[in-house]
């Protein structure tokens, strides 16, 4: 039986061998890249490599028909009598001559206008022809890298040189998917990868798949991090202008119309090019535009190009998108990189019959052994040949992996990294054993210097294992952490434990426990580096801290698709801690305010007394319509931006050392980042609860609100904290309800306003509200630029914020260092 199968595998690995191929090139033979090859009235197509060589396969000999097309050259249809398989044809394409009829262009007359009002007019009509089909789907992904530095701000580049030539140049990744999809408009998908192929990995799976290859220019919007208006869009005319560049006949003749596509305001997000309008239908017959990534909000990259060609079948009347390119360049701290995405869509099947059961939440699969395909079947498959250089790549990196794979080489290499070097004992060591999957940490005492009222000067260290075993989603974490405060004169450990068990439903169990100093506000909204400028500067100390001493368990993972459960149980001794310093960098202009957060001038007087309790937390977060990706290394989710979020928690503070510490608390949060178009982004975040039998309950276990007292921000975006209330003003053991919303519009007003568009900024306008019983509600509103820096860095954000409760509190600049997040 097994010879049998081998046999038939055989047979079928050489029928399917049955190729056209060959090299296409202009009238002076300079090879042609990213020609569409495809067979007359078959959804069967494929597209020439760099090096212009193509391999179109087909199943039977006999009289075939032909077409080779590419923008800037006239179409060539040829019909063929194949006799025998390999067929070599090798095309020559000629230059394709524009003509354009004497009009006359004015503002009121221009015929692309007229052209492009008829293209959006016709939108619908041509969307509904291909809402709904299954497709063969193939794509190849490389990444090259040019003149790459040996050093960046002084540290050594060096994980890169084994696959780097002389000049410091080559492939950093490459990789090729074969796939069938399923789709329907608007978003129903469904890919089942047969083949992955990762040069360099032969347990690697490629991330090429349709949906990222899923961009409809008959869509208003394009996304790309930021929604890329069409040039056929809805509002299309408020933000290109056109111009007619002529018009030719294709082997059908029909007539095709390229229109120069010109973005009126640069700062938009829009695309510069051509496109291509097929007469009479007014469907797409290619696209050809640019992207520059300050359009889309990222400096890094330079440019994006995007190709589409479109085929035509005289009897299903219908145009497909059959291939496409995203070239693109990027750069930073010297290094530049160039990739280019090829995809290729074949076999169509329009209007097939869909189950029920077709589209799930799962948008891609993986069949078994997708990434164990031979090169025979490569070879047989594949509908772009590979260059000399990708064939190079795939050769040179698979003798690379044999060789990084064994534990002589993963020893050599660590041999090399696990160096001791005698300032290693301020800055840290790290021991790795790569062929064991495991490494052993020292974090030095660099790890923590801060400053604070109550310790003094503090300093930390501890010491980690990890082992990871990436291949099978598994993680393991043991680590001790030390802290002493100098003024305090007073040592503290705590120790923890974390083993993730997979990465499909993200089972995790953390044990923990020790001593520790804690902020009553278990978020942490005071950063300790800033607490320690603000208090030896300006003498200003901020952070109100406690003594925990605990012991913790917690589990979590995912119980079903979209609900994710953590479970945790703490033993609690909590102490209340006072200030043993007074020390400043300058002569004192006056005193420090007390550790009490609620008397800052009782300096005898604690926050709380000493205490034990035991808490127990079950909280449920719900992405509502998630999808994802099942891939043999793990589950990938991806929420569905159309819903929101929700969470919901119970806490139970018991068998406490008196009975009035226990508590219950109920609480629930809500988020949604709904994308209104290109007018930006909406995001909300509302938080609600309640605590019962709560009266006498520790300050320790109130509910605390994240305010600011700094005027800087960390954050992204501001949803889950008051950037100019008091820290501990509000706290409460009752009910309570927070809301805080950001509209950030992505440039959509910015990019309009003469002088300000220069910034490339984003427009922030946010509020925020805070309601707790037996007083006035606390609100901000603020108004805010977003997406500022220098050059390539936008990492910063600048808010003015005006406060209200019973009529206006104060008002202040806040400035947002994104990067310390």
């Amino acid at each position: 039986m097994k010879n049998a199968f081998l046999l038939l595998f055989l047979i079928s690995g050489l029928f399917s061998f049955a190729q056209i191929k060959g090299k296409i090139t202009d009238e002076k033979g300079n090879p042609l890249p990213s020609v569409t090859i495809y067979e007359d009235n078959i959804y069967n197509g494929t597209t020439s490599n760099d090096q212009g060589f193509y391999e179109l396969s087909t199943k039977k000999q006999g009289k075939h028909t032909i077409i080779f097309q590419f923008l800037g050259f006239k179409t060539q249809k040829l019909t063929l009598d194949i006799a025998s398989f390999p067929y070599n044809l090798d095309v020559k394409l000629i230059e394709e001559s524009f003509t354009l009829n004497e009009v006359v262009i004015n503002p009121k007359d221009n015929p692309a206008n007229q052209i492009i009002k008829k293209a959006i007019a016709n939108k619908k009509a041509n969307i509904e022809k291909t809402a709904k089909y299954k497709a063969d789907f193939y794509s190849r992904g490389i990444f090259r890298i040019k003149d790459a530095p040996k050093k960046i701000l002084g540290q050594k580049l060096d994980m890169f040189d084994e696959v780097l030539d002389s000049t410091r140049s080559g492939i950093l990744y490459l990789s090729e998917t074969v796939s069938k999809i399923a789709f329907q408009k608007p978003d129903k998908m469904k890919e089942t990868i047969i083949a992955s192929k990762v040069s360099g990995n032969d347990n690697g799976f490629s991330f090429n798949n349709a949906a990222s290859a899923n961009f409809d220019f008959y869509d208003n919007y394009l996304d790309f991090n930021v929604n890329v208006v069409s040039p056929i869009a809805d509002n299309a005319f408020s933000y290109y202008k056109y111009k007619l560049e002529g018009s030719f006949y294709n082997e059908n003749n029909q007539q095709i119309n390229k229109i120069k596509v010109t973005p009126k305001r640069d700062s938009d997000p829009v695309m510069e090019g051509y496109i291509y309008i097929v007469d009479d239908s007014w469907a797409i017959y290619a696209v050809d535009v640019n992207i520059k990534g300050e359009q889309m909000q990222n400096p890094a990259l330079k440019l994006l190009t995007l190709k589409q060609n479109f085929s035509y079948n005289s009897d299903s009347k219908i145009w497909v998108k059959t291939t496409q390119t995203i070239d693109f360049t990027f750069g930073m701290l010297g290094i530049n990189v160039s990739g280019k995405f090829t995809y290729v869509f074949s076999n169509f099947e329009f209007e097939p019959q869909f189950t029920k059961k077709t589209f799930t939440k799962e948008l891609l699969t993986f069949e078994e052994n997708a990434n164990k395909k031979g090169d025979e079947y490569w070879n047989a498959i594949r509908p772009i040949p590979l260059t000399i250089e990708e064939s190079t790549d795939y050769t040179k990196k698979d003798i690379l992996q044999t060789k990084k794979k064994s534990q002589v080489y993963l020893d050599s290499i660590d041999k090399k990294s696990n160096k001791f070097r005698v300032p290693e004992i301020i800055t840290g060591y790290t021991y790795k054993n790569s062929f064991g999957k495991w490494s052993a940490k020292y974090d030095g005492f660099l790890k923590e210097i801060n400053f604070n009222t109550v310790q003094g000067w503090n300093i930390g260290t501890g010491f980690s294992y990890t082992k990871n075993d990436r291949e099978k989603g598994k993680y393991t974490n043991f680590g001790v952490d030390f802290d002493y405060g100098f003024s305090e004169n007073k040592f503290r450990s705590t120790g923890s434990f974390i083993h993730k068990f997979n990465n499909i439903n993200k089972s995790e169990i953390q044990i923990s426990g020790g001593s520790e100093v804690a902020q009553f506000n278990e978020q942490k909204p005071i950063k300790e580096l800033l607490n320690s400028v603000a208090t030896l500067f300006f003498e200003e100390n901020l952070m109100k801290i406690y003594e925990k001493n605990f012991a913790s368990f917690l589990y979590q993972r995912e119980v079903t698709n979209g609900v994710f459960m953590k479970a945790k149980v703490d033993y609690l001794e909590n102490k209340p801690l006072a200030n043993t310093t007074d020390q400043t960098f300058f002569p004192k202009q006056k005193d420090y305010t007390s550790n009490n957060p609620l008397a800052p001038h009782d300096y005898t007087t604690p926050a709380f007394e000493k205490y034990n309790l035991v808490k127990a937390n079950i909280d449920a977060k719900i992405n509502f319509d998630q999808y994802y990706l099942s891939r043999p290394d793990g589950k990938y989710n991806f929420p569905n931006d159309n819903y929101p979020t929700l969470t919901l928690g119970y806490e139970k503070g018991f068998a406490g050392s008196e009975k009035k510490y226990e508590y219950d608390h109920l609480k629930a949060k809500i988020e949604y980042n709904p994308t209104l178009g290109n007018k930006g982004v909406l995001s909300l975040s509302a938080k609600g609860g309640k605590f019962f039998n709560g009266e006498q309950i520790s300050f320790v276990d109130y509910k605390h609100f994240n305010g600011n007292q700094t005027y800087i921000g960390f954050s992204e975006s501001y949803l889950n904290v008051f950037n100019l209330m008091p820290y501990y003003t509000s706290s409460t053991n009752d009910s309570y309800f927070e809301l805080h919303t950001e509209h950030n519009d992505k440039g959509y007003v910015m990019n309009k306003i003469p002088l300000l568009n220069l910034l490339k900024s984003n427009l922030v306008l946010g509020y925020h509200l805070l309601s707790i019983p037996h007083r006035n509600p606390y609100s901000e509103y603020s108004v805010g630029l977003d997406n500022l820096g220098f050059g390539k860095f936008k990492m910063l954000r600048v808010d003015y914020v005006r406060s209200y409760q019973n009529g206006f509190q104060k008002d202040g600049v806040v400035l947002g260092l994104k990067f310390l997040n």
